[in-house]
């Protein structure tokens, strides 16, 4: 009686939910009060769940859901990344190892000048992490509040060299040598703009050549322009960083310039304030401070910056 009682209060509370489901379902229930009114409450209560799971179940088109036993896949990001020209080659090479760890971020590389890459970010171009090769850019960022500054280090470090053709005849060892006769023409960055082209400036200046080479130069936009002009041959030389003179096998180093003629040559690495994807652009930053990404680097010639 009891089974019999509870059967016709599940009837009534759950008539709107039975009248969803097909009447061969119905029927087949009504058909059944006779076995139900000899089961023990414990087993009619499982029933009544299993009925009221069938009926949503039924509601929702019926498709019962399943948990999945995969995890979800985390969404794909594309970081974009504005570095110095002189860092193109390493982390080109670098990049396809980070992807193999990072399969969900991919990554884009915009190469130029230091200058140039802090005007495109102060216009509000769509950068997630900058790599300069000096402090002068970086630090005009940090003082408008354009990078996360607990993201700023010091990635890298390098050397400025004096190259010639890989074919020149000239004895060049010495910064000093510029002043010579036979030297008419020397590529040198547009020191505004360009990292490499200020070292040397202040190499020349301390050296008390500035002026007197003002009418030798020849100015080029980044680094590897410099580079390229003395490859060509159509400069007597050119002074551009370590890194970029090991990369060619057209030039030579006839002279590297004493580290106390110039400021530290690092490389600041940050994120940008800016940036959709910053969680993502800390992962990157962070693969380019640990030893794999470093390894690399100093294939490519590169140091590690003094603590």
């Amino acid at each position: 009686m009891k089974a019999q009682r509870l059967w016709q209060r599940m009837e009534k509370l759950g008539r709107s939910s039975l009248s969803s489901l097909p009447q061969s379902i119905t029927d087949e229930l009504n058909n059944r009060k006779l076995v139900l009114s000899i089961l023990r409450p414990a087993t009619l209560s499982r029933l009544g769940l299993f009925i009221l799971t069938l009926t949503l179940a039924i509601g929702c088109g019926g498709k019962i859901l399943v948990p999945s036993s995969h995890p979800p896949v985390a969404p794909s990001v594309t970081l974009t990344i504005s570095a110095a020209a002189s860092l193109q080659d390493a982390l080109e090479a670098i990049d396809p190892l980070f992807e193999q760890t990072n399969p969900n971020i991919q990554v884009n590389y915009n190469f130029g000048s230091s200058g140039t890459l802090q005007q495109q970010i102060e216009q509000g171009a769509p950068v997630d992490v900058f790599i300069s090769a000096a402090a002068k850019q970086m630090n005009a960022l940090q003082e408008q509040d354009l990078i996360l500054s607990d993201t700023r280090r010091n990635l890298l470090a390098n050397r400025l060299v004096l190259i010639v053709p890989q074919d020149s005849a000239l004895a060049l060892s010495d910064f000093r040598q510029l002043r010579d006769a036979n030297i008419s023409r020397i590529s040198v960055g547009e020191p505004r703009g360009v990292p490499a082209g200020q070292y040397a400036e202040e190499v020349l200046k301390n050296l008390e050549l500035a002026g007197e080479l003002q009418p030798k130069f020849v100015f080029a936009n980044n680094v590897r322009g410099v580079l390229a002009a003395v490859e060509s041959g159509n400069v007597d030389a050119g002074i551009v960083y370590e890194t970029d003179a090991k990369r060619s096998d057209r030039v030579k180093i006839a002279a590297i310039a004493e580290e106390n003629l110039h400021q530290p040559i690092v490389y600041p690495i940050a994120v940008l304030q800016s940036s959709s994807n910053i969680e993502a652009a800390k992962t990157y930053t962070q693969f380019l401070l640990d030893t794999q990404a470093r390894d690399t680097f100093q294939k490519f010639g590169f140091g590690t910056p003094a603590s």
